[in-house]
C-alpha cells in the first residue's frame, strides 16, 4: 500500500462543494474519486483536508490517496490531469509514509477572500471576489481583526452547532487593499463551518462603520451567531494552503 499526498487548485463555481454527495455528481471529491478509481482500476476513496463550501475556491487544497501500490511516475500530474476537468487540477503528487491523513495530520490553514469594492463589478475578476460597492475603513477593520485573534471559542461565528469542540486559534488576519480590491488573508490551526465567510461578513459591517471594532467580541463573549455578521457570498473565497508538520 502506498499513500500520497496531492496539492489541488480548483475553481468552485460549477460545483456543490469539496464533500461527495448522493444527489449531484458535480463535487471535487466525487469526481476524483471516480477519475482516479478508473485511472487505477478499482475503488479508491480520496480525504481532503477539510471540506469547502458550494463555490468556494482552493489554490491549494490537499488530500490523500492510498493506492495498492507505488504509481508509475506522471500517474496524478500527467494522466490524471488529462481526464480531470479543466476546473480542477492537481498542482503536486507526494509519496508520504502511511498513515498520513489530509484532514487528521493537518497543523493549520491559510484563507484568502477577495472583496471588489468599485462600484461595477470587475469583470474578470466577478467570479472571484465579492462585489462590495462601499467604501471601507481599513484600519478599523484592522483594529477588529487584532480582538479576534489568538485562542477563543468561536461558537458565534459558526453556522454549524454539531461540532464537538468550536475552540479555534487564529495566528493573523491581514487586511490589504488597493486600486478597489481588499484582501482578507487568514492564518489558524482550522476553522469551523462558514467561519472565515462569518468573520469577513462582520469585518465588512466594520468597515462601513455599521458596527464598531469592539463589538466583535461580543458573538465571542455570548457564543451567540446573532451577535456576528453576515455571512459573505462563497465566489470571494479560496483555501490558499494547509500546512503540516
Amino acid at each position: 500500500m502506498r499513500t500520497y499526498k496531492l496539492t489541488i487548485a480548483y475553481d468552485g463555481t460549477r460545483y456543490q462543494g469539496w464533500q461527495r454527495q448522493g444527489n449531484t455528481d458535480r463535487t471535487i471529491q466525487g469526481i476524483l474519486e471516480r477519475t482516479i478509481s478508473e485511472l487505477a482500476g478499482y475503488s479508491v476513496e480520496v480525504n481532503g483536508s477539510g471540506r469547502t463550501d458550494a463555490g468556494v475556491h482552493a489554490k491549494g487544497q490537499t488530500a490523500s490517496v492510498v493506492l495498492s501500490g507505488k504509481a508509475e511516475e506522471g500517474f496524478f500530474t500527467e494522466r490524471l490531469n488529462a481526464l480531470l476537468p479543466p476546473d480542477i487540477r492537481i498542482l503536486e503528487a507526494n509519496l508520504v509514509r502511511n498513515g498520513f491523513h489530509a484532514r487528521k495530520s493537518a497543523v493549520g490553514k491559510t484563507y484568502e477572500y477577495y472583496i471588489d469594492t468599485r462600484e461595477k463589478p470587475d469583470v474578470f475578476t466577478r467570479r472571484y471576489s465579492y462585489h462590495f460597492p462601499h467604501r471601507l475603513d481599513l484600519g478599523a477593520m484592522r483594529e477588529a481583526a487584532g480582538y479576534l485573534t489568538g485562542t477563543h471559542e468561536f461558537a458565534g461565528y459558526t453556522d454549524k452547532k454539531e461540532d464537538m469542540s468550536t475552540n479555534r486559534t487564529i495566528y493573523a488576519i491581514i487586511v490589504s487593499g488597493q486600486g478597489g480590491r481588499v484582501c482578507l488573508q487568514y492564518e489558524g490551526t482550522g476553522f469551523l463551518y462558514h467561519m472565515v465567510r462569518i468573520l469577513t461578513g462582520t469585518l465588512l459591517e466594520v468597515g462601513t462603520s455599521a458596527r464598531t471594532p469592539e463589538s466583535v467580541m461580543d458573538a465571542l463573549k455570548t457564543k451567540d451567531r446573532s451577535r456576528a455578521g453576515f455571512l459573505a457570498p462563497a465566489e470571494g473565497l479560496f483555501l490558499r494552503e494547509v500546512r503540516y508538520d
